[in-house]
């Protein structure tokens, strides 16, 4: 079986670095054309990259944003096939009772709110005439309860998780589908690789953290015609993390 996204155009939030980066890279080598969005974004994200891309500085929590990406991508493209809502924030760290209203809030914009938005500016665009593919970013976190001071992004990420579901059930033949990472070795996730990645990838039966390109090379083979049967459905890639009760929360 060949994955191939030939002839596909993609646009990738969160795409400067970590899992979005390599999202954006590895749908590029397999084909598609892609945009690739974030804040801070600039021509060095293209650097390595084999294939058509481009980059648009975009504060991912505007809706105005959303809107216009998506038009400046078929616009440069001709079209839009994929769209995947990657980009997220964590500005909290701490129990979930202790989360300010300012910090709660930017959580919940930026990693559900925002799904919603740039989904909607490439439904009416794009998908609502020539169904897509969305693929949601999600986080094992929204599955599992934490101790650990991740309440409040997790609560952000089971919220996507349904949404990926609901979504699903009202937009088809439009695809709908989430992936739900572990602990993958990024920048976002420094603190916790750094302080508790050797203590987690000795209890992982695969006995290694995540890399970037297990998340991509995934999300290819869901965003290519090979998936074509798979909806509403969001996939746990952990290196098998799950299995261990001293994992799962």
């Amino acid at each position: 079986m060949e994955v191939s996204l030939k002839g596909k155009v993609a646009l990738v939030t969160g795409a400067s670095r970590g899992i979005g980066l390599a999202i954006a890279k590895t749908f590029a080598e397999s084909g598609a054309s892609v945009m690739m969005v974030s804040r801070k974004i600039d021509e060095s994200a293209m650097e390595g990259i084999e294939g058509e891309v481009a980059i648009r500085p975009a504060n991912v929590g505007d809706p105005t944003a959303a809107t216009d990406v998506v038009r400046e991508t078929i616009s440069k493209f001709g079209r839009l096939d994929i769209l995947v809502n990657n980009a997220a924030t964590n500005p909290y760290y701490g129990p979930t009772m202790g989360v300010d209203e300012g910090r709660y809030d930017k959580t919940f914009q930026i990693n559900l709110k925002a799904p919603l938005q740039w989904t909607q500016a490439a439904y009416e665009a794009a998908f609502k005439e020539n169904p897509g593919v969305i693929i949601n970013i999600a986080s094992v976190g929204g599955l599992r309860t934490d101790g650990g001071g991740l309440g409040v992004y997790n609560l952000t990420k089971a919220a996507l998780i349904h949404f990926t579901r609901q979504l699903a059930s009202e937009i088809g033949p439009n695809r709908v589908i989430g992936i739900a990472p572990g602990l993958v070795k990024t920048d976002f996730a420094g603190f916790l690789v750094e302080n508790f990645g050797d203590k987690i990838a000795a209890t992982v039966p695969l006995k290694r953290l995540g890399e970037p390109e297990d998340i991509a090379n995934f999300a290819t083979f869901l965003a290519s015609d090979s998936a074509s049967w798979i909806t509403g459905e969001t996939y746990v890639i952990d290196g098998g993390a799950g299995l261990n009760t001293s994992n799962a929360g």
